[in-house]
């Protein structure tokens, strides 16, 4: 089992009028003990000024100032309370010197204005939520904003859009630090998809698939668990009763991406964990992800993952 050692402390920063919501998930995330999952887990603490409230109602009600940024492993900025007025200025150089203290820094939804006021987005691309993604990019033309994604990780500075994607950063965030596994479990305990990936799009006209006899859901269980096979999009829309143009359209509509490469995400998702718990070599893993060759599970896990299966499972094992 693989523990953090490096990256225990995860602080939240809470400054007045902060959504509720945006604050609740990496509460959750990190926030509670999970001795079954990992001998180490995150040390959640949440940092504010005195007086600060959260969603207007409740008063956060901590020994911790904002200055206490500065000695957290990983840094959270939940979201601001309003786009229209700057970050406090508190905030933003607490920001800056935990980053300095060498913190990893990650911002859920409208968070990213404050990573942008400290300049930590400076030349690099990042994400918030598509309604205000427009306004990012007018008050700091140094930021490369890209409304198209879930989340965006630039190494020790990472965003994400609105609210879910929230939850797929921290997720992220988990895999890195404890592994597929591991960020799998904690998304079954919430109840959530275990792993979208962060290039998906953002707005999705109908992010559930509807209970209309079309079967899309059982679909995409089903196509998981016939990894091994050679599926195409004809197979799938034979499955679903649907023809395949049809059935490309409902799949855009519902998870923001083609068969093709959900499918292709899902094998290097699966090959993923059989890297971190088996010892079954690239080609038994290749066969049984569906990939056919050891040649095409490197080519294709490489460009998606950024490096190659050997190379991830001596990082995870």
């Amino acid at each position: 089992m693989r523990t953090v050692t490096d990256m225990p402390t995860v602080a939240l920063a809470v400054t007045d009028g902060i959504p509720l919501f945006e604050l609740a998930v990496p509460a959750a995330v990190f926030g509670l003990a999970r001795p079954e999952l990992a001998d180490s887990w995150y040390d959640l603490v949440v940092c504010a000024p005195p007086g600060a409230r959260v969603g207007g109602w409740f008063h956060a009600e901590t020994p911790h100032g904002l200055d206490a940024l500065a000695t957290a492993d990983t840094v959270v900025i939940p979201a601001c309370h309003n786009v229209i007025d700057h970050p406090p200025a508190e905030l933003v150089d607490a920001v800056r010197a935990a980053y300095r203290a060498g913190a990893r820094v990650a911002s859920i939804c409208t968070g990213a204005f404050v990573l942008a006021a400290a300049g930590l987005l400076d030349g690099r691309r990042a994400t918030t939520h598509w309604m205000h993604a427009a306004r990012l990019a007018e008050r700091h033309p140094e930021v490369e904003v890209d409304a198209g994604v879930l989340y965006l990780d630039s190494g020790g500075v990472l965003t994400s859009a609105g609210k879910a994607a929230g939850i797929d950063l921290c997720l992220h965030m988990v895999r890195a630090d404890y592994g597929t596994a591991v960020a799998n479990d904690v998304a079954r305990r919430m109840v959530v998809a275990p792993h979208r990936p962060g290039g998906q799009a953002q707005f999705i006209a109908n992010p559930v698939p509807p209970s209309d006899g079309d079967g899309l859901a059982e679909l995409l269980a089903w196509a998981i668990g016939h990894l091994d096979r050679p599926l195409t999009v004809a197979d799938l829309a034979r499955r679903a009763n649907l023809s395949p143009r049809h059935l490309t359209r409902r799949f855009t509509a519902v998870t923001g991406t083609t068969p093709l490469q959900w499918l292709l995400a899902q094998r290097i998702h699966r090959a993923q964990e059989l890297l971190e718990n088996t010892s079954e070599s690239v080609d038994q893993i290749a066969d049984r992800v569906g990939m056919g060759s050891a040649a095409t599970l490197r080519r294709h896990f490489n460009r998606t993952v950024g490096v190659p299966p050997d190379a991830y499972r001596r990082t995870f094992r």
